[in-house]
């Protein structure tokens, strides 16, 4: 899961590229990135950390140009917290790239033999991305007629991706002196859509990550790109489109809606908000069956992604609904943070009980979901020491039991505390006096009802089928030594005295 952002605009967009990155800062907090185009020449900077820590007024002046991408990095599978895994990704040839990528590539093994062995090309990381971005400047430079590029021939390289390149990928590029594409993977699994906003009488187009992008940077949405499409935006601001995928689906990723996106924005024609609504609705059914309602005195949600569920919940089952939880909201996201012992710690400091709310009570916790379970049982402990007298706790999304490998930082089983385990030996785990997951049909339900386009959805973490259909046993079991040696690799740089960042500021001129 990151955030990506590109922009065609008829004024200066470092600010405006800056401000989207804000937006979409909840999608990743490891790194940040932005590349804007003047004349033939990019200018790049990113570097890790918060979007408001890797910027500052000597950078920005720097991004000179009309158009540009950005992009906030959130580690996936096997990668490194390294500047050289920030993005966007650039090389020089064809034209000359730039590159943001939101997903996970499933086949890059392969595809980056192929690089080395076929294209002649260099990887220099163990980012996917990189791959991705290889990938598509072999094949734009085969459909290139010399040094002349035209419309057709970019739509030609995008569908030479779609065939090799196997996963979820969402991707905003720009091409020197040509002008900015986007597409998405032929399944859909990560969301992207298109705005345009009229400028002094000038079409401006945006392509975000999010819909919440584009409605506070005053875009009008046009829709989102379909799964297998294309779009490209020239240097005068005319828009392309078209789809260049042979076979298509639209199977975005449930666990968007669950937890990943923000609850104002729209994917795919559905509100975040209002799934989210309808996951409490089902919930509430299911909690009234199981567990004893009448002793329950008041239901209080995790902040802040669980808050529509928890409040309808709520409502359905006539129990007050209360916040138990004050959230610190200069710490980071805890699914999001590498490792057990950081996540553990900082729950302490992200969220802080009202005893009040808790003294003397039967509590019903709501959160979105439960992946790893150590900050639940953290939660339920808290809620304890308040003085709870019983505490139960109710999940917005079913038991999250397999890995996902789609661009979503959940790939050890054994990380899981679903794996290998049923809901009472959850309960037991996680201390609390009961536990009700949500039925998997349930939450399908919640957002196929709001399109009726959506018939499928990647759910692979809670029923381990992989939308791509080619994620085997021992690419999971590969993933899982990857990304083991990674941390080993990360806690070793990371105790180095000395440690010093590579020059974090790229200025790239073009002949």
């Amino acid at each position: 899961m990151c955030g990506i952002l590109g922009v065609m605009a008829s004024e200066p967009v470092n600010q405006l590229l800056y401000d989207g990155l804000m937006v979409l800062q909840h999608r990743g907090q490891d790194a940040a990135g932005i590349a804007t185009a003047s004349d033939w020449s990019f200018h790049l900077h990113k570097r890790p950390g918060l979007v408001r820590d890797v910027f500052h007024t000597r950078d920005m002046r720097a991004l000179r140009g009309n158009w540009g991408i950005a992009h906030c990095r959130y580690p996936t599978a096997g990668s490194s917290s390294s500047l050289s895994e920030a993005q966007p990704f650039y090389v020089n040839s064809p034209f000359g790239i730039t590159l943001a990528h939101n997903g996970n590539l499933v086949n890059s093994v392969e595809l980056r033999r192929q690089m080395f062995e076929q294209d002649l090309r260099h990887i220099n990381t163990n980012s996917d991305s990189e791959v991705l971005i290889n990938v598509f400047a072999h094949e734009l430079e085969a459909m290139a007629r010399g040094p002349m590029l035209d419309t057709s021939a970019i739509f030609s390289a995008v569908a030479g991706v779609y065939r090799r390149c196997h996963g979820a990928y969402a991707v905003i590029a720009m091409i020197a002196g040509y002008g900015l594409l986007a597409f998405r993977d032929p399944n859909g699994i990560r969301p992207l859509v298109l705005g345009r906003k009229h400028n002094a009488g000038i079409d401006e187009y945006l392509i975000a990550s999010e819909s919440v992008a584009l409605d506070t940077l005053g875009y009008e949405m046009i829709g989102d790109v379909d799964p297998g499409e294309a779009i490209f935006v020239d240097l005068q601001r005319r828009l392309y489109r078209t789809q260049c995928a042979e076979k298509t689906q639209l199977a975005p990723c449930i666990f968007e809606y669950v937890y990943l996106a923000r609850p104002d924005s729209v994917i795919d024609g559905v509100s975040v908000y209002e799934t989210r609504l309808r996951m409490g609705e089902t919930l509430a059914e299911k909690v009234r069956t199981l567990l004893p309602i009448e002793e329950i005195d008041v239901v209080i949600p995790i902040p802040d992604s669980s808050r529509p569920s928890a409040m309808q919940l709520a409502a359905v089952l006539n129990i007050s609904y209360r916040e138990g939880f004050v959230k610190n909201r200069y710490v980071g996201r805890t699914f999001i943070m590498p490792g057990q012992a950081v996540r553990k710690k900082s729950v302490l400091q992200k969220l802080n009980t009202v005893a009040h709310e808790f003294s003397g009570r039967n509590v019903l916790l709501v959160d979105d979901s439960i992946v790893r379970g150590t900050t639940s049982r953290e939660i339920v402990e808290m809620a304890r020491l308040a003085g709870a007298k019983k505490v139960y706790f109710a999940s917005a999304a079913p038991p999250v039991r397999y890995p996902n490998v789609y661009g979503i930082d959940m790939p050890t089983r054994g990380e899981l505390i679903a794996t290998g385990r049923d809901e009472a030996e959850i309960c037991q785990e996680i201390a609390a006096d009961g536990l009700v997951y949500q039925d998997l049909q349930a939450l399908k339900h919640s957002v196929a009802v709001l399109n009726s386009r959506i018939g499928l959805f990647d759910a692979s973490c809670f029923d381990g089928h992989y939308i791509t259909g080619d994620v085997t046993p021992e690419y999971l079991n590969s993933i899982e030594t990857l990304r083991h040696e990674t941390r080993q690799a990360d806690a070793e740089l990371t105790d180095a005295p000395g440690r010093a960042l590579d020059n974090p500021q790229l200025s790239l001129d073009l002949p």
